[in-house]
C-alpha cells in the first residue's frame, strides 16, 4: 500500500510539469522587493484583498504558478509581465522565501460559517460538490506532494475570485480540471461562504 501511495505521489508531482531548482530564501527575500507592493513584505497581502497571500504557500505550488504566468498558461495582466523576466533560479528563490514566511489568518463572517464549513468539510451531495478537505486538508494546509495548495487564512476576496475564474474558464491551469469541475457546481452564495470560511481556517 505504501508503495502504491508513493508511486501515486510521484506521478502527481511529475504531472505538474514543475522542475524545481534549489531555492535560496535569503536571495528570494532580496528579489521579493518587486512583489511587496501587491503581496506584502512577508507575503501577507493587505493593500488589496483580491491579491493572494503567498506566505506559507508550498514551494512547488508557487513555482508552478510563476511558471504558468511566465508561459501564458495562467493569464493576468499584472502578473504576466512580472513573471516573464524571471529565471528558474529567481522563481526558486522567491518560492523558498515566501514559503518560509508565516501566513496571517483572518476571521470568517459569522453569517457564512455554517454554510462554508459544511462545504469545506462535507461538500454538497445534492449538487455533487466534493469536500475541500479531500485535497486541501482539514486545517487547510494543502498537500505539497500532490501540489494542492495551502488555503488556510487565504483572503476571502481572492479565494472567491479564484473559484469564479475556475468556474468561468478564465483560469484553467488546474491539474485534470479538478478545480474547474468543483467550481462549476458552486453557486455565488456557496463561493462567498466557503471563501469566508477559508479566511478564518487554521
Amino acid at each position: 500500500m505504501k508503495k502504491v501511495l508513493m508511486i501515486a505521489s510521484l506521478f502527481a508531482f511529475a504531472s505538474s510539469g514543475v522542475v524545481l531548482a534549489a531555492g535560496d530564501a535569503e536571495a528570494g527575500k532580496a528579489k521579493s522587493a518587486a512583489c511587496a507592493a501587491c503581496h506584502g513584505m512577508d507575503g501577507n497581502s493587505g493593500v488589496n484583498p483580491v491579491w493572494p497571500k503567498l506566505a506559507g504557500q508550498h514551494t512547488a505550488y508557487i513555482t508552478k504558478q510563476l511558471n504558468d504566468f511566465k508561459n501564458n498558461k495562467r493569464t493576468d495582466t499584472t502578473m504576466a509581465p512580472m513573471a516573464m523576466p524571471l529565471s528558474d533560479q529567481d522563481i526558486a528563490d522567491l518560492a523558498a522565501f515566501f514559503s518560509a514566511q508565516t501566513r496571517t489568518v483572518g476571521a470568517a463572517a459569522e453569517d457564512k460559517v455554517a454554510v462554508g464549513e459544511q462545504l469545506y468539510r462535507a461538500g454538497n451531495a445534492e449538487s455533487g460538490v466534493a469536500a475541500c478537505t479531500a485535497c486541501h486538508g482539514p486545517n487547510g494546509s494543502g498537500n505539497p506532494q500532490s501540489n494542492f495548495p495551502a488555503l488556510s487564512g487565504q483572503g476571502a476576496a481572492y479565494t472567491a475570485k479564484a473559484l469564479k475564474d475556475f468556474r468561468s474558464g478564465a483560469r484553467n491551469n488546474d491539474a485534470g480540471n479538478m478545480m474547474a469541475d468543483v467550481a462549476s457546481k458552486l453557486t455565488d452564495t456557496e463561493i462567498e461562504a466557503v471563501a469566508s470560511y477559508i479566511e478564518g481556517l487554521h
